[in-house]
């Protein structure tokens, strides 16, 4: 099988009949090049199928158009949805947004950064496993903007945007409580993630203002945030005896929400009559579920938009200074609790 070389500058010179610095004018400065040039230069690369090697002319300027985004799981639709709003506020630049996932292996979250600042990207968006890690230190110090998505940082050396989890867990409890629970459990993990330890803070806080007893608000750990560690959750729920078996549960993310419905439903208990549930992201399968779930809702886009016009603002503007943007969360309610 043969290979076709594609046509480089050269050969379109020699079709158009004119000299490379020509060329390369139609290509980078083309109010430069007579209308009759630019025609024919612009001609002869249609008939060669001629394609720009955007990489090199990059190499060359010694930055690429492009953001880069380095989410945690891809599988999670509150991750992609963040993403879009950050593709939104690139293009509106005129840049391209790529997308990694570190699948929340630390290793791998190194591999890609250490790809993204070879490919010399404008600025890197990443929701790292550790907040405090040093290599975003090391980046940052190299010259590439990073800023912190979904997470918070101790200090205040990094641009960041997050969502207020603390309230969200405290909205997520005052909801069950307003319903009348006198018995629930908080479903999430691993705790290593701080958005977890946070939302489960605030439905304590939530629970003990309420005057509740603190040992009626259990904690079920998961591995993951996923369906199938809600469905687990619920496995286990169902082995409480019913005395003291939680009537709500509010879980971490409405990933482990719906697999935690989807026991309930599966095992023939009845939602919200004797389990009420509520998730965390409020993701577009939240409202489409079986019963419709109740969900703290985090501003998805506005969340991925602000991350880029924080690092397309530090890649650009001199008197760029760092800011943590926090959003505010709202308690979505639907059937699952009604």
């Amino acid at each position: 099988m043969s290979v076709t070389r594609s046509a480089s500058v050269k050969d379109v010179a020699a079709r158009a009949g004119v000299s490379l610095g020509t060329v390369s004018n139609v290509l980078n400065r083309p109010e430069r090049v007579s209308g009759a040039t630019r025609a024919r230069v612009e001609q002869a690369m249609a008939e060669l199928g001629f394609v720009r090697n955007e990489s090199a002319r990059q190499l060359r300027a010694g930055t690429s158009r492009t953001l880069a985004y380095v989410m945690l799981d891809a599988g999670n639709p509150f991750f992609t949805d963040v993403a879009r709003g950050m593709e939104s506020a690139a293009e509106a630049m005129d840049l391209s947004l790529m997308l990694c996932t570190s699948g929340q292996r630390e290793e791998r979250e190194q591999q890609h950064l250490q790809l993204l600042q070879q490919q010399r990207v404008q600025g890197i968006l990443v929701t790292p496993v550790d907040p405090e890690s040093a290599t975003l230190d090391e980046i940052r110090l190299r010259g590439t903007p990073v800023v912190i998505v979904d997470r918070t940082r101790k200090d205040q050396t990094f641009c960041s945007v997050a969502v207020d989890d603390l309230l969200g867990g405290r909205l997520a409890v005052e909801h069950l409580v307003d319903r009348g629970h006198e018995r629930i459990a908080f479903v999430g993990g691993p705790m290593t993630l701080g958005q977890v330890r946070d939302r489960l803070e605030g439905a304590r806080a939530a629970w003990a203002a309420a005057g509740r007893d603190a040992s009626a608000l259990s904690v079920i750990t998961t591995g993951s945030l996923d369906v199938a560690a809600g469905r687990e959750a619920g496995a286990r729920l169902a082995g409480v005896p019913s005395s003291r078996r939680p009537t709500a549960a509010f879980c971490a993310n409405d990933l482990t929400a719906l697999g935690l419905l989807q026991h309930a439903i599966g095992s023939g208990s009845r939602v919200p009559e004797e389990l009420a549930i509520v998730g965390y992201d409020d993701i577009e399968f939240a409202a489409a579920a079986a019963v419709p779930l109740s969900s703290v809702r985090q501003p998805r886009h506005e969340l991925g938009r602000a991350a880029a016009e924080l690092a397309l603002d530090e890649a650009h503007n001199p008197a760029h200074h760092h800011r943590q943007i926090l959003f505010t969360p709202e308690l979505v309610a639907r059937q699952s609790t009604r």
